[in-house]
């Protein structure tokens, strides 16, 4: 059976939060150095600025190494696959090897040698006529879909939902049923119902093309099905990100920062709300903190017991030297394994394909993504083997569609950086 890494008992994971919650007590005393000399000069020290950036990139280096220890502590470990050998039998076909095994045998031979023999007939493996290629077996599906959970920032604050058609259609109500009071014996007048609006979640082809070469194919200490989804984890990761942030739509999911922002008194059904951040491209001078708290009773209340800041690393190092109205530091490193960084309370997730502070820039991002954003896996991933086309390497021509939208727009709100 295969284990999985526990987060809080992993020393790499306390070693990297020690040195998240050290870098920051140092960043805290050279931050407030600076402050007590903008106070009485004005302006700071030239070697104090640099000092308070020097520490601060380490307080962000720190961070990164935190959350990919966290992240390689949520991976499922890489193991030889059993050998058939030592299979006991099955009581399912009378003594020989169950289903799962066959499929997992089947598809090996495809992988190691090219070979398809048993795989529509024995492993129930279809080919793809239109892509080409076999579907992976449900087992070779599943730990791609744990490494992506694990390595993609959005598969981890969204919904995650696998379909069985190329398009998944989802109704919502955009106005909700009318109620009222009436006497116990008075008439109930017909109220008006729902206003439904049906939106569309299309699939699109996410590609990736691994290679290998023959001898770690035929390596016995090599599970293949964890090679596969190693092996695409980045190349898939990185692109379902940018798309779940800025995609258009346009063979590839729609990004919640593609849809029109307006200012969130004026949103409608459709739009994303937006926050000034009360300067152009900047925060403002004084009270910066204010506009944060702001974007965070943009939403309505049913939607903050689950929201979360989503921002880069760079906006990160901006907010991480704002202070409250008491003075305490807005944003706190996590303090416990598998906890979060946290701003104002709530936690925080880097996601470095978010824009920078600029002019008109939604460089911030608030809300319950888990209700707002919606990620579609097809159900299926295809491989088509090539031994040819980059000799002596053996090509893995891997396919899985998804899709995504937002599917609730009150829930995600943003803060846009303008005067207003």
């Amino acid at each position: 059976m295969r284990e999985t890494k526990t987060v809080s008992g992993m020393p790499e994971t306390r070693a990297a939060m020690h040195e998240v919650m050290a870098a920051f007590e140092a960043f805290k005393g050279a931050n407030d150095a600076r402050l007590a000399e903008l106070e009485k000069k004005a302006s700071a020290d030239t070697l104090l600025e640099e000092k308070v950036a020097r520490i601060d990139a380490a307080v962000g280096s720190a961070q990164a190494r935190l959350d990919r220890a966290l992240s390689d502590a949520r991976r499922p470990v890489l193991e030889a696959a059993p050998s058939t050998a030592s299979r006991s039998p099955s009581p399912v076909n009378g003594g020989g090897s169950t289903v799962a095994e066959e499929r997992k045998s089947a598809f090996a031979a495809y992988m190691t040698g090219g070979s398809t023999l048993g795989l529509e007939l024995k492993a129930g493996l279809s080919s793809g006529p239109s892509s080409g290629g076999y579907v992976v077996p449900p087992e070779t599906e599943r730990a791609i879909e744990r490494r992506l959970m694990a390595g993609s920032p959005m598969r981890e604050i969204a919904t995650v939902r696998t379909v069985g058609s190329g398009v998944f259609r989802k109704p919502v109500s955009t106005a909700g049923v009318e109620a009222g009071w009436v006497a116990e014996t008075a008439a109930r007048p017909e109220t008006d119902p729902a206003t439904l609006a049906l939106l569309e979640f299309p699939s699109a082809d996410l590609y990736a093309c691994p290679a290998a070469t023959q001898s770690l194919l035929d390596d016995a200490l090599i599970d293949l099905d964890e090679w596969l989804a190693a092996e695409v984890e980045d190349a898939f990761s990185a692109q379902e990100t940018e798309a779940f942030v800025n995609g258009d739509g346009v063979n590839k999911p729609r990004g919640f920062l593609d849809y029109d922002l307006v200012d969130d008194g004026d949103q409608e059904w459709g739009e994303i709300g937006y926050v000034a951040s009360g300067a152009a491209g900047a925060f403002p001078a004084s009270n910066p903190t204010d506009r944060l708290i702001d974007l965070v009773y943009a939403p309505k209340a049913l939607y903050r017991p689950n929201a979360r800041f989503v921002m880069n690393r760079r906006t990160v190092s901006t907010v991480r030297k704002f202070k409250d109205g008491d003075g305490n530091y807005i944003w706190q490193p996590a303090q416990r394994p598998g906890d979060t960084a946290s701003l104002l309370g709530y936690p925080v997730t880097e996601i470095e394909t978010m824009p920078d502070i600029g002019a008109d820039a939604a460089a911030i991002a608030f809300g319950d993504f888990q209700r707002g954003y919606l990620i579609v896996d097809r159900a299926g991933v295809r491989v088509l083997r090539d031994p040819y086309s980059a000799k002596p390497y053996v090509l893995f021509y891997t396919t899985k569609r998804v899709g995504g939208g937002v599917q609730n727009f009150d829930a995600i709100k943003v803060m846009k950086f303008a005067a207003s």
